[in-house]
């Protein structure tokens, strides 16, 4: 299913790049299937992306999980009707972590191996984006850009211009979905994989740092009203599961500064993955945007 809903999503983006963000008339088709056809190679581009970083990020934790033999699932992709295509992947861990040393592997594993996965494609999807120049009418959706983004587009392609405009092939979207999804599951909250990360190497402090980040995340939704779901989401975890991480069985067992290492290049990750502003409704014959 989820295979079906980012190739979906992955038309659109084709479409997008195709038509040169709407300045370039679409070719005539005789059918439906005419005018999918044309599309399809960019929106497997789309979907193979975004599968492979998903499946890279849940097998980390999937892997690290049988090296501690911790039982655990194997992932689940789920499907959405709707502009990605998919709300990402999870799995079930059905234990108690054995030791910090565990939780922590088993936490940074996924973000750890998206990113490995993403910053290629990212790199592969710029080298076949263009710049054009801006349109002049109509309307369509923005998406924030991270720091990772704008490091990657200004090495590849150079700087942009004012009047000029990055025509994104739908890898590039793929690569924009992995780095959202890194920096989401890095944020430093409750048992996504940046609470695992916190609570293994600050212990309980990492209880008040969660409340910071869901304080964070509610001053977020007054910014951007792409925020107010994932605020809510948090805020569910936060009363169903409690704002204290759950304890490991051996809690005495202290990190090595080896790991201490990967948790400051674990921060580093998501500071280059995060935008504040997601995705933004504008109208290119409106230079003020909404």
């Amino acid at each position: 299913m989820t295979v079906v809903t980012t190739t979906f999503a992955g038309l659109g983006f084709e479409s997008s790049f195709a038509s040169q963000i709407g300045q370039r008339p679409p070719p005539q088709a005789s059918g439906l299937m005419d005018a999918i056809l044309p599309l399809l190679p960019g929106a497997l581009w789309y979907s193979g992306g975004v599968l492979s970083i998903l499946l890279a990020h849940e097998m980390g934790h999937y892997l690290y999980c049988r090296r501690y033999s911790i039982d655990a699932t194997l992932p689940y992709f789920i499907p959405a009707p709707f502009l990605t295509g998919t709300l990402g992947a999870v799995i079930k861990i059905r234990e108690a972590f054995p030791t910090r040393k565990a939780l922590f592997d088993v936490g940074v594993a996924g973000p750890i191996a998206g990113f490995v996965v993403l910053l290629p494609l990212l790199g592969l999807g710029l080298s076949m984006s263009e710049i054009v120049p801006p349109p002049t009418q109509g309307a369509g959706l923005t998406f924030g850009e991270p720091l990772l983004f704008k490091w990657a587009t200004y090495l590849i392609l150079g700087p942009i211009g004012e009047n000029q405009s990055l025509n994104c092939h739908p890898l590039v979207f793929a690569a924009w979905f992995g780095m959202f999804a890194t920096a989401l599951n890095l944020l430093p909250f409750g048992q996504l994989d940046g609470g695992h990360i916190t609570y293994a190497t600050l212990g309980r402090l990492s209880t008040p740092l969660s409340m910071l980040t869901l304080g964070a995340a509610i001053v977020l939704s007054f910014v951007s009203i792409n925020w107010i779901v994932l605020t809510v989401l948090m805020l569910v975890m936060f009363v169903i599961l409690g704002p204290r991480h759950p304890s490991v069985l051996h809690e005495g067992e202290p990190l090595d500064n080896g790991r201490r290492a990967i948790a400051v290049f674990a921060l580093v990750m998501l500071i280059v993955c995060f935008t504040p502003i997601l995705v933004t409704e504008y109208d290119f014959g409106n230079v003020t945007g909404r």
